[in-house]
């Protein structure tokens, strides 16, 4: 069953943790602007899914300088991102802190979520090449497949968002979140190298 395929092709694809989860872990955990957060992630993927099953996996072939100029922004954009949560781990005191505390910016977030999102090349080649390329198999039924990987990506992205509150016991204290902002400075960097390295 296409549908089926596609949720289960989808969620494979997203669930290795990223730059793009890594975020969407943390708000979740911060309990700020999760709905929005997991939106924007899942509703980007969708159209990126359309996109790639509508056939625009075929733009590399088109203009190819498009793919280096993603593969860089993403590299320099992961490797400040990484820089500040080194930063935030070096410098500590964070702890998850009642209702009320000071909530980052709404436009803030927005940007850094799009700019994880948008600017990493990897989201290109697993959801608009490979998902595209997958989906044309189907033929007639492509889009049916196309749904099952939006499905899947909604399904994952509000259930890494809203689930990440169970962990907030554990976050209440300092040294967690230094933890943590350590273990997503090692991933965004360590995503840039690979970017970087090709």
């Amino acid at each position: 069953m296409p549908f089926l395929t596609g949720l289960q092709t989808g969620l494979a694809l997203i669930m290795a943790i990223g730059a793009q989860n890594a975020f969407v872990l943390r708000q979740g955990i911060r309990r700020e602007h999760v709905f929005v957060v997991c939106f924007i992630c899942a509703l980007s993927d969708a159209v990126l899914i359309a996109l790639g099953v509508g056939g625009l996996g075929a733009i590399s072939g088109v203009a190819p300088w498009i793919l280096p100029l993603m593969r860089w922004g993403g590299v320099a954009f992961l490797l400040a991102y990484g820089a500040r949560a080194f930063w935030a781990a070096l410098k500590g005191g964070a702890a998850l802190e009642a209702e009320g505390a000071a909530e980052t910016k709404l436009s803030k977030i927005v940007l850094t979520v799009v700019a994880l999102t948008w600017l990493n090349p990897h989201v290109y080649l697993d959801t608009v090449v490979l998902l595209g390329s997958i989906a044309a198999q189907f033929g007639a039924a492509r889009w049916e497949f196309a749904l099952g990987g939006m499905t899947g990506s909604f399904l994952f992205f509000f259930t890494l968002g809203y689930g990440a509150r169970l962990l907030a016991p554990v976050f209440a204290k300092p040294v967690a979140w230094r933890v943590l902002d350590v273990l997503v400075g090692l991933v965004m960097w360590s995503i840039a190298f690979k970017l970087a390295l090709g």
